[in-house]
């Protein structure tokens, strides 16, 4: 099982089978972030019940690749085959969350928990779902299948299969605030 959802992530970067000479260049001579760090966290969903010593070894190095890369997606996270992490740097994905099969992520979103109201909780992700740069998706909705979200949208609300969820426009109002948030200037 753990092999077949390695080569399903590999697949996702144009690499269709994995060997020991793949494994150095993704890993030492050409470091893939995204994939390193799946590769990485699928060994310690494997390990988890079957061998304590790997999965405390494993778990480890996890650890230490979610400080360097900047990716805070626990071990419990259930995501899907294909999984594709596009650039790496602030990435957060809550544990209790579940994400579907070949769903793209980018850096700066969060899929997170709302711990108030009628939608307390986390979401679920479908298949085919690509959520875009310093996306968030928040609370216990769902969102479907073959489902885009563009860059900065805030996703509160579930969304049905085949939607693009695009950002709300800007808002420009004529007053200077600058002085409330630049401090100590040399003027």
């Amino acid at each position: 099982m753990v092999k077949e959802l390695l080569l399903s992530d590999y697949k996702r970067c144009g690499i269709s089978k994995i060997s020991f000479g793949i494994l150095l260049n993704v890993f030492i001579f050409q470091p893939n972030p995204g994939l390193k760090f799946m590769t990485i966290f699928r060994l310690t969903q494997h390990y988890r019940r079957k061998n304590r010593l790997l999965f405390y070894f494993f778990f480890l190095w996890l650890r230490r690749l979610k400080v360097k890369y900047g990716f805070d997606i626990s071990y419990r996270t259930q995501i899907g085959k294909g999984f594709y992490i596009g650039h790496f740097g602030t990435i957060v994905i809550h544990g209790d969350a579940v994400i579907g099969e070949n769903c793209n992520i980018s850096q700066g979103m969060t899929i997170g928990v709302s711990n108030y109201g009628e939608k307390a909780g986390v979401p679920t992700i479908g298949n085919y779902v690509f959520i875009g740069p310093n996306a968030g998706v928040f609370g216990n909705i769902t969102i479907g299948n073959h489902v885009t979200i563009g860059a900065n949208a805030v996703v509160t609300d579930s969304i049905a299969d085949n939607q693009t969820v695009l950002p709300a426009k800007s808002i420009i109002i004529d007053k200077d605030l600058s002085p409330f948030y630049i401090h100590n200037t040399n003027d």
